[in-house]
């Protein structure tokens, strides 16, 4: 036995850091605790299937593999980001609330005198490895050591994009709090995030961090970082609320009749922030195409086109077989039909959703593949696809994309 021991302690000793810990101890016991927590897994609130169908690995592949496909999968020159500063973050927002898509779901939120960042990935790619995996698109808009003081952390689930081990290992040097999913937890303190810097919420649960009070909300999705996956941290989406202003962070999701009852508990907000990325017909179940990322958005608002809502979850990598910018524009054409108002900033480029503008313009047309017959015309003219691009920029890498990781 004291040989098996040995052996077992020496390939734990081979796991990468990026594969974090398993839950154990009291952390486990509450997992098995969860009334989500079902025949040693977490479970979904509807029916999924994380998994491409049997059958579909080869169909999927040659997705992947058509040169004219593949070609759309990626910017065609350097993504405008905007050159966020310190500066331009240290003054407070007008209306208080003021919001920073930093690329994929990784938004700062300056809500009522406090700062959130979800899903910060500041990672060169979204791997356990530095040699591969899918690699940014665009560089990050400002360095983490620049964003300033933050006073929670929030994560969604454990996927490589939206919990990234070099991020974390910066963010726990400072003093901010996480609040996480059950189980996530692990990994954080594996990382050198102090126990008591942690708040580990299942569904419905919440905590009040400051003025401010998250509460985790239902998501369709699944976990998991290392080759043995034990299925025990759950994902989530959450509600945060201020004084005067509520916002919503939905993480990866597939879309479920849950959003009407998160919408009635807890809405309508004045931001959504929905995935709408890195869908596809080989896993509808985990993530929303734009249209049902709208839907959710409807839902959420109790039925109204109110708030505004941001799309997340798209242009920073490769995760799925749709082309670049269709998420942007399956979002307008989905706001448009209707009538609801979506923000679409460029990377790093902060506003206020309750403000008198938001960021409207398809800054995407300029660096996508142009689709046959031109782009959509909106407000009754066209579009241009050139323009001022900041300096901060950097090409499209068009590397072999994966299953989509989170």
């Amino acid at each position: 036995m004291s040989g098996f021991r040995s052996t077992s302690s020496g390939l734990r000793g081979l796991r990468p850091a990026a594969f974090g810990a398993d839950p154990g101890g009291e952390r486990l016991e509450r997992i098995r605790r969860s009334p989500n927590f079902a025949n040693g897994v977490f479970v979904n609130p509807e029916g999924t299937r994380v998994r491409p169908a049997g059958g579909a690995a080869l169909d999927m592949a040659k997705r992947y593999l058509r040169k004219e496909e593949r070609a759309q999968r990626a910017p065609t020159g350097p993504v405008p980001v905007h050159s966020t500063t310190l500066a331009d973050l240290a003054r407070p927002p007008a209306s208080g609330l003021r919001t920073t898509w930093m690329g994929h779901s990784s938004v700062l939120a300056e809500i009522d005198g406090h700062r959130v960042l979800f899903d910060p990935v500041w990672g060169e790619r979204c791997s356990p490895f530095a040699f591969a995996g899918p690699k940014r698109l665009h560089p990050v808009p400002l360095p983490l050591a620049e964003l300033g003081p933050v006073d929670v952390v929030v994560i969604s689930h454990d996927h490589y994009d939206h919990l990234d081990l070099p991020t974390i290992k910066s963010l726990a040097g400072t003093d901010t709090l996480f609040a996480a999913p059950l189980g996530v937890g692990a990994h954080l303190e594996h990382w050198g995030v102090s126990e008591t810097r942690i708040r580990e919420l299942d569904w419905t649960e919440s905590t009040k961090i400051g003025g401010l009070t998250l509460t985790a909300t239902p998501a369709r999705h699944f976990c998991g970082r290392g080759l043995r996956n034990t299925q025990h941290t759950l994902w989530a989406s959450w509600v945060v609320t201020g004084e005067a202003h509520r916002i919503y962070h939905s993480g990866d999701t597939g879309y479920f009749e849950g959003f009407k009852d998160i919408g009635a508990e807890h809405g309508p907000f004045d931001l959504t922030m929905i995935q709408i990325g890195a869908y596809s017909e080989f896993w509808p179940d985990i993530h929303m195409t734009p249209e049902e990322g709208m839907r959710a958005h409807l839902y959420l608002q109790g039925g109204n086109p109110s708030g505004v809502m941001l799309p997340i979850h798209w242009a920073t990598f490769n995760l799925a077989p749709h082309p670049w910018a269709e998420p942007g524009e399956g979002t307008i054409s989905s706001a448009r039909s209707v009538g609801a108002a979506v923000a679409l900033p460029r990377p790093g480029e902060p506003f206020e959703p309750t403000g008198e503008t938001v960021p409207s313009e398809p800054w995407w047309r300029a660096v996508a593949v142009t689709p046959t017959g031109g782009w959509p015309v909106l407000d009754g003219r066209p579009v241009t696809t050139t323009g001022d691009v900041p300096d901060k920029t950097v090409e499209g890498t068009g590397e072999p994309e994966t299953v989509p990781t989170g």
